[in-house]
């Protein structure tokens, strides 16, 4: 699986959910920016 896929995967099952993408980075401890990137298939190499 390619980033973008795995972001739109993590975006459809957070919004499933009910979920904000700061609600969701709350639940793991983690920034709301890290989940935007996540979801727009932005990755640190």
């Amino acid at each position: 699986m390619d980033n973008l896929k795995i972001g739109h995967f993590i975006q459809y099952m957070r919004k499933k959910q009910g979920l904000t993408q700061n609600e969701l980075a709350e639940k793991l401890g983690i920034s709301f920016q890290a989940v935007s990137k996540w979801e727009n298939g932005v990755s640190q190499s």
